[in-house]
């Protein structure tokens, strides 16, 4: 089994609404059996999934809703500003040319695989991004939102009848090009060695336009994203079942789905790492748990419900089973 690539589910910040507003529940629904969770219920936590899921989330709605422009009409909502500590870090610099900085110095936190770097060439800046699944099946549906993730921080520092002096994309020059233009209101390039945005060099300096972010630093995004996107095949797999233990809804199928893989595979690696899908979903399970019995005043039915349990009676033995006290007798430990 490959390397999986993983990024920040924040990557997709707000798509569920939107999908649903413009194109229906139906849309929503099928691109969620797409990843094999339901995303919106991941969208209050710090999650990472794979690329291929992002691809597999934003194909299913435009397929469902037959919209084959639509990586074209989320362009203008991406936006850095929404992606949690990491963004704040990002738009807390002092100039266009530290965010730029910033945004490659904290890349770690936010995804794997991927690539971001910037270069001066004359009198042009080239802040330039490469996507871990660049070039595979469904890419060219999402080249334009990546576009429009790097413009946003130019966006933020600049005034707003600033314009690229050209967009430069990393696929193959589609039939309706002129849209991608439009979107953008430049020039653009295709077959392009990465995604980038080119714009005068003395933009560098830009100062940022009035906006209150709150002080966060370097450090502060790792403790929020625990240290880093997971590279470890075993942790990634790890992350898929924490995913899916958040939305309620746990099976080895969903998260086979997810990781774009077979479920007879999974369950080699898995076993060749010495564990297997029942004890890593029992454990995320139980860990959950801990903290909602700990930080909430939910019921034990809820909980359970939370945590995808057939009954309240199931969730208290696999509790007890796993921790020697039932979920009453552990709240009442922590009480006292």
């Amino acid at each position: 089994m490959a390397e999986i690539p993983v990024i920040s589910n924040r990557i997709l910040s707000g798509m569920p609404a939107f999908i649903r507003r413009e194109m229906g529940q139906k849309a929503l629904l099928q691109a969620n059996r797409a990843i094999g969770f339901d995303f919106e219920l991941t969208e209050g936590e710090n999650c990472f999934i794979p690329h291929a899921a992002v691809i597999g989330f934003v194909e299913a709605a435009a397929r469902v809703a037959g919209e084959a422009n639509f990586g074209i009409l989320i362009t203008p909502m991406m936006n850095v500003a929404n992606y949690g500590s990491f963004g704040h870090y990002v738009f807390g610099a002092d100039t266009l040319g530290q965010a730029i900085e910033r945004s490659i110095a904290g890349l770690r936190y936010h995804s794997t695989v991927d690539r971001m770097s910037v270069a001066v060439v004359g009198d042009e800046v080239r802040y330039s991004y490469v996507f871990a699944l660049a070039g595979h099946s469904g890419y060219a549906s999402i080249v334009c939102a990546a576009a429009g993730v790097l413009l946003s921080l130019f966006k933020a520092y600049l005034p707003p009848d600033w314009r690229p002096l050209r967009v430069e994309l990393d696929t193959d020059r589609p039939r309706q090009a002129g849209l991608i233009e439009d979107v953008f209101q430049c020039p653009v390039l295709f077959n392009a060695p990465a995604t980038s945005i080119v714009t005068d060099r003395h933009h560098l300096s830009a100062a940022p336009r009035p906006a209150s972010w709150p002080m966060v630093t370097i450090e502060d995004v790792a403790r929020d994203r625990r240290g880093g996107a997971p590279r470890d095949l075993l942790e990634v797999i790890m992350e898929q079942v924490r995913v899916q233990v958040l939305t309620g809804s746990v099976s080895i199928d969903g998260a086979a789905q997810s990781l774009d893989t077979s479920v007879r595979t999974l369950q080699r690696e898995l076993n060749r790492a010495g564990t297997d899908f029942r004890g890593l979903a029992g454990a995320a399970r139980v860990q959950r748990a801990i903290e909602l019995l700990w930080h909430t005043n939910g019921s034990i039915t809820r909980v359970s419900a939370e945590l995808g349990y057939s009954s309240p009676a199931n969730f208290a033995r696999a509790f007890r089973k796993a921790t020697g006290n039932g979920p009453r007798e552990f709240r009442s430990n922590i009480s006292r």
